[in-house]
């Protein structure tokens, strides 16, 4: 006899937001383990050795977001990800001497157990799922083989997130190396830009309401959004002096272009359904309009240009400011914050630049580790 089953797990193959996947398998594991009050991920970025909140899903606020901390400082988490083994802890009280600001903002909400689990693609770590829960001794055997489950399921639907910006990144450097095409702007450049793109994000979204994946997803989409830039002519993109008005308005199409480039990768790869493409097509289409309205393409003025974009902005002026290019010396940085200070307002978003200006020790810290280096 064939009878039919309804899939209790194919709202993870549809349209949907990473968190709201997250919360849909919280929720199927508290339907048979209620004290398991807390599902949340961390992601890891290799080049500046930072993990950092990204999605959780719970009955309360969560006690920790817009928090980022180098995993040299976790010898415990170290020992994880070199391990390949999970963790369980079922009395976090044995963290009560930690100064750790992970740990103790658990332990203020409650939390009196934990398992954590090393999330990995294609051999490669890129964060962790933590379990949680107020109660303790709860994590047994047979708990912890259901979070397994869950935390498979996590880091496949994670890695198919990282996947996407991976996937365009590697179209644009394709499209540069094919067509010729040099931009006069560095690797060190994207790498910087997108990191003070996810500081600035980072102080301005709990104001709108958002969380840690828009935070992320400026970080990952940044990079890309000037990949109109390979439709540029060489005598344009590459010319040491100024542009003429003909020239500078040919320049100007690369945000259009670019936009077009993304709608067809979108319809080419599949990727229409993927979260936070509108995103993506924001930062390329309208990183260069001004606050004040006389920017390009479609002259948008203050809120109607979308924060991704007035948040790129502010960190791609910032860093072409500082760094050397064919046509100018760099400027130091304090030359560089003064110039968006005066320009609030003008072409840029008030808050994005007070978060750039306010985490000067941050935006340091990234230029020390991101010298210049050229794409071969």
């Amino acid at each position: 006899m064939i009878r039919e089953r309804e899939d209790e797990f194919r709202d993870l193959n549809s349209p949907g937001a990473f968190g709201d996947k997250l919360a849909f398998l919280h929720g199927r594991l508290r339907h048979r383990y209620a004290f398991i009050e807390r599902v949340s991920v961390a992601l890891y970025d290799a080049k500046t050795d930072l993990l950092k909140t990204y999605a959780s899903s719970s009955d309360t606020p969560s006690p920790l977001t817009f928090y980022q901390s180098p995993l040299a400082n976790s010898p415990t988490l170290l020992e994880i990800i070199h391990s390949g083994m999970t963790r369980v802890v079922n009395d976090m009280a044995v963290f009560a001497a930690s100064g750790s600001h992970h740990a103790q903002a658990l332990k203020s909400e409650g939390f009196q157990a934990s398992y954590t689990v090393p999330l990995f693609a294609e051999g490669e770590f890129i964060g962790f799922v933590f379990f949680n829960s107020r109660l303790k001794q709860v994590f047994s055997p047979a708990v912890l083989s259901d979070c397994d489950m869950v935390a498979h399921l996590v880091g496949l639907l994670l890695a198919r997130e990282v996947s996407v910006s991976n996937l365009l990144q590697a179209t644009v450097k394709s499209a540069l190396s094919f067509t010729r095409h040099r931009d006069p702007e560095t690797a060190g450049h994207l790498d910087r830009m997108s990191r003070y793109a996810r500081l600035v994000a980072r102080a301005v979204a709990p104001a709108y309401g958002l969380d840690d994946v828009f935070v992320e997803s400026v970080f990952l989409f940044s990079p890309v959004h000037d990949i109109g830039k390979i439709s540029v002519p060489d005598h344009i993109l590459l010319k040491q002096g100024p542009l003429t008005a003909g020239e500078y308005e040919e320049m100007k199409q690369h945000t259009r272009q670019g936009a077009e480039i993304v709608d067809k990768v979108v319809e080419n790869y599949k990727l229409g359904k993927v979260q936070d493409i509108q995103l993506l097509r924001n930062i390329v289409l309208y990183h260069h309009e001004n606050y004040d309205g006389s920017g390009y393409p479609e002259g948008l003025s203050g809120e109607a240009i979308p924060l991704e974009a007035r948040i790129v902005a502010v960190g791609d002026v910032f860093d072409a400011l500082t760094s050397n290019r064919v046509y100018k010396d760099a400027w130091d940085n304090d030359r560089a914050f003064k110039f968006l200070q005066v320009q609030v307002g003008i072409k840029f978003d008030p808050a994005c630049v007070s978060a750039m200006v306010d985490n000067r020790a941050e935006v340091e810290t990234i230029q020390q580790q991101f010298q210049e280096s050229f794409w071969l």
